[in-house]
């Protein structure tokens, strides 16, 4: 794991102007930017619904009588660019109120009705350059959770789940009705929100319910954003900061029983070996399978989901990972994403952190196998690609005053790889029947403003056999407590966590844990940890503690630590383990009028980590500065040291290792989005101690028409870096380092990738989406060297510095055991005693293709039809070769992986 590249990230995104560099386009309308409530005195309005008289009909037109009778929200307030000022344009929004719904009608006035940004979209797209009008519905009145729901002036929908007060899950889907209309005074909305999408509280011997509610509404040629319920720009609340809505009464409870059944046909299109018993030219499936969601209060749901399919999630991209550590890939499929927010845990409120943790990685369900089996030169072997999740369920909501609950529970089906040949059939396990649990509790005080939880997350596998001995454990836990306080208007916020781990299987299997990549036990010189071989269970912790000021000037202090035994990864995801970290940051953010920014920010912000051992292993300090200029431009910048440190990965697992010091700089700037054409850079640069990393990112985007959106994305980077890991060699005469000889090579990796996406937007219930991506990097190994002492950043280049060097091609197998490639014979002390060893050329070229084309048509509300194609392909040569000119000719000679879908649910509820 890269902490560093990981907290600059982080950083940058925690960074306000990154996040409105985002909100530009007008579909996010949460405030990021931190600071003051000025002691919470911010007024808060009250608006009073009225109940529906007689039928009213979604068309946009607000033309009933019951909109003309309901009391209007007027009034709003710039959060930007004139903070505080009120709106250009005059907003009006009425709420009606029926026993199974909600209805809220809109009228933006428009002094300019045919500059109204109204760009078609598919659902829930985000990017677009377009006018919105949003709704935030706070119905447990909690301050901290709520439903929004936009739309633009063409009726494209968004809706979004608000939680911990400010952040969002856009993976939220609900079933509502809206219409929309563009007159000669602006553009209406007409909305209808089914109680059954909301979870709300009915006040026991109450009249009337109180809810949270707040209007917002961007226009975008102004880049402006206004609320009823005003939002400072230095203000950190948004869910907190809602208006009241009242007069609600008669409500009945929702019938909140939703099924949604689909089912899909599947045609895989692949090359093989005809002679091969399990290929098919054309592999043809049908499945069937259901998701159910069902209300058992107002505010407590069950979902679960039988067979589920995931044929229409994109795919992943590729990427190539030289580092000991596994790649982070998010989440995509809808069961998963909906509602995971209750399952987040240990979220503390920081700026600048050091390492990642994921309590629930929910890609653990349903993953890759993770035994690997192979055939004989005269076996056909059929191995599965994922895991098969039998059925899953997950039980979400609120209980009581302020109690939040969340538990689910999945369980994956046992896989075998079949084999066929020599005379016989069989079969071999690569992945046991596992059932995973998540359990998660949470306390509201004082209206959202301090928070207690628990988590307790479980993973069984029925190991069975002999076959997973060594590989995999048999039980995981995890357990703890966190926490938020904040005070002073939500200014000052104090967060923090405590948990547990405990594995448990084979002594073959736990050692396997002690000398994994994330805590390497067999380190030599840490004599603070020691590998037990009878050992067969495992015990960690990790714990974090923050204070964080949201003033006008904000900031945090953050420490963190996680011991060497702790082990999250059966549910969760953790790259390393084994330190304890302390970060500071120091920023202020600028929402006004000046004579260059409409807007900017300044950070500052650094952190320095060790290891249990005390040695320090991580550090750096940083700059980010940036801001919006009046014609729309965004300009970010960031500089950033990292001093010279211990490396205590960098050996594998071998002896502890010095790294120098590093200088890193990047520019991001980005043209005006209210343009046709839309442009945007990023470079970053890093330098010291030989090694040279550079990347560019692009971006071009161009909206030929309001239904049409054309994107390209290519990027390149390349690397110098003098201390790539090869292998560790066993000899006895390498006293300097514990006996063993670590190869270190000059790597030079050049890698180029081209994003290509067209939206095609038909109505906003019908929409086609083309992606491609080919993408290639080219590695190469030089310069072959050991490393010489411990604690130092010294190396011996073979056949210069000393031993001896030569290429023998051809002799791989001999040498090494594993056939094909080059190989090279090193000496290392050349006619001295020492044995000499084999290497392998590790260089290579991948190259890849991944694309989809996908036709979506929500043909009823919650019913949706998609037609998909998505085709890979993918090859690579043993030796590093980067020619941009020959690149796509040698990709479209790789054979092609076509799979067709057709998918239909059909959603049933009220």
């Amino acid at each position: 794991m890269r902490a560093t590249a990981a907290l600059a990230i982080a950083a940058l995104l925690a960074c306000p102007a990154a996040l409105i560099a985002q909100h530009e386009h007008g579909q996010d309308p949460a405030p990021a930017p931190p600071a003051s409530n000025a002691g919470g005195a911010l007024p808060t309005p009250t608006l009073r619904a009225s109940a529906a008289a007689g039928a009213v009909r979604i068309d946009g037109r607000l033309d009933e009588a019951a909109w003309a009778a309901a009391e209007p929200a007027t009034g709003f307030v710039q959060q930007r660019p004139a903070n505080g000022a009120p709106a250009t344009e005059r907003t009006e929004v009425r709420v009606l109120y029926a026993p199974d719904a909600i209805l809220v009608g809109a009228r933006m006035h428009d002094s300019r009705p045919d500059s109204i940004a109204a760009q078609l979209a598919r659902r829930d797209a985000t990017g677009i350059y377009s006018d919105w009008f949003h709704v935030l519905v706070d119905g447990t009145r909690d301050r901290r959770t709520g439903y929004r729901f936009s739309v633009n002036p063409r009726g494209v929908q968004r809706d979004v789940y608000h939680f911990n007060d400010t952040s969002e899950d856009g993976g939220w889907n609900a079933v509502w009705e809206v219409a929309t209309a563009v007159d000669s005074g602006g553009w209406t909305a007409e909305i209808r929100i089914p109680l059954s999408q909301l979870r709300y509280q009915r006040p026991a011997g109450e009249a009337e319910a109180a809810w949270g509610i707040n209007f917002v509404r961007d226009l975008a040629r102004r880049d402006e954003r206004s609320l009823w319920s005003p939002i400072p720009a230095n203000h950190a609340g948004f869910v907190s900061r809602a208006g009241e809505l009242r007069g609600l009464s008669g409500l009945r409870p929702a019938r909140r029983l939703e099924v949604q059944p689909y089912s899909s046909g599947r045609l895989a299109r692949e090359p093989g070996d005809r002679a091969d018993p399990f290929y098919a030219a054309n592999a043809v499936e049908g499945s069937l399978g259901a998701d159910l969601k069902y209300g058992l209060t107002p505010s407590l749901t069950l979902t679960a989901t039988l067979n589920p399919d995931f044929g229409q999630v994109e795919l992943d991209p590729a990427v190539v990972n030289l580092t000991a550590f596994e790649t982070f890939l998010p989440e995509q499929r809808p069961f998963f994403v909906e509602g995971a927010d209750i399952f987040r845990f240990g979220q503390i409120r920081s700026y600048t952190t050091y390492g990642f943790t994921e309590f629930f990685y929910s890609r653990r369900v349903g993953r890759t196998p993770q035994r690997f089996v192979s055939a004989r030169p005269d076996e056909w072997v059929d191995a599965p690609d994922q895991s098969t999740i039998l059925g899953a369920a997950k039980l979400s909501g609120r209980v009581g005053r302020g109690w939040s609950v969340g538990v689910l529970d999945a369980v994956t089906a046992e896989e075998r790889a079949r084999f066929a040949g020599a005379g016989r059939d069989s079969t071999s396990p690569v992945e046991p029947l596992t059932n995973y649990f998540v359990g998660r509790v949470r306390r509201d005080l004082r209206g959202g403003g301090t928070v207690l939880g628990g988590l307790l997350s479980a993973t069984h596998r029925d190991l069975g056999g002999a076959e997973f001995d060594g590989l995999l454990r048999s039980r995981a836990l995890v357990y703890g407590a966190d926490g938020e306080h904040a005070w002073g208007g939500r200014e000052w916020v104090l967060s923090g966590f405590y948990a547990r781990s405990r594995i448990e299987g084979s002594a073959g299997a736990i050692a396997r844990a002690q000398g994994s990549s994330a805590r390497y036990f067999q380190r030599p010189d840490a004599d603070y940890l020691e590998v037990d071989p009878a050992r067969t269970a495992l015990e960690g912790h990790s714990a974090a503690l923050s204070l964080q000021n949201n003033g006008p000037v904000h900031g945090s202090v953050t420490y963190q630590e996680s011991s060497p035994g702790w082990e999250p990864n059966d549910l969760g995801f953790q790259g390393r383990t084994d330190y304890r970290s302390l970060a500071l940051h120091l920023g202020r953010f600028h929402e006004a009028q000046g004579a260059l920014f409409r807007r900017y920010y300044t950070h500052l912000y650094g952190y320095r980590a060790w290891n249990f051992g005390g040695e320090p292993v991580a550090n750096e300090v940083g700059l980010l500065a940036g801001g919006t200029f009046h014609n729309l431009w965004n300009v970010d910048l960031s500089v950033a040291h990292y001093p010279a440190r211990m490396d205590d990965r960098l050996t594998r697992g071998g002896p502890l290792a010095a790294v120098g010091g590093l200088w890193q700089a990047g520019l991001f700037v980005g043209t005006d989005p209210r343009r046709r054409l839309v442009a945007a850079a990023h470079g970053i640069a890093t330098r010291g101690e030989g090694r040279a990393i550079h990347s560019l990112s692009t971006s071009l985007e161009l909206r030929p028409s309001s239904t049409v959106q054309l994107r390209l994305e290519p990027s390149v980077s390349h690397s110098r870096v003098p201390d790539q890991y090869v292998t560790a060699v066993g000899d006895p005469l390498a006293e300097a380092t514990f006996g063993r000889r670590y190869v270190f090579a000059e790597l030079d990796q050049t890698t180029a990738a081209l994003g290509m996406r067209v939206n095609w937007t038909f109505t906003p219930t019908l929409s086609l989406q083309l992606y491609a991506r080919p993408f290639t990097s080219a590695v190469d190994y030089g310069g072959y060297r050991e490393f010489l002492r411990p604690r130092a950043a010294e190396f011996a280049r073979y056949g210069v510095d000393r031993g001896t060097i030569a290429r023998r091609p051809g002799e791989c197998t001999a040498l090494t055991g594993e056939p094909g490639g080059a190989c090279w014979t090193v000496d290392p002390d050349g006619a001295g005693p020492a044995a000499a060893f084999g290497l392998t050329d590790p260089g290579f070229t991948d190259r890849s293709l991944r694309g989809n084309a996908v036709l979506r048509w929500e043909y009823r509300p919650g019913s949706t039809l998609f037609f998909v194609w998505q085709q890979q392909r993918s090859g690579s040569d043993p030796f590093a070769r980067f020619d941009p000119a020959r690149a796509p000719g040698d990709l479209f000679d790789e054979p092609a992986h076509d799979v067709f879908l057709v998918k239909a649910t059909y959603w049933i509820g009220g």
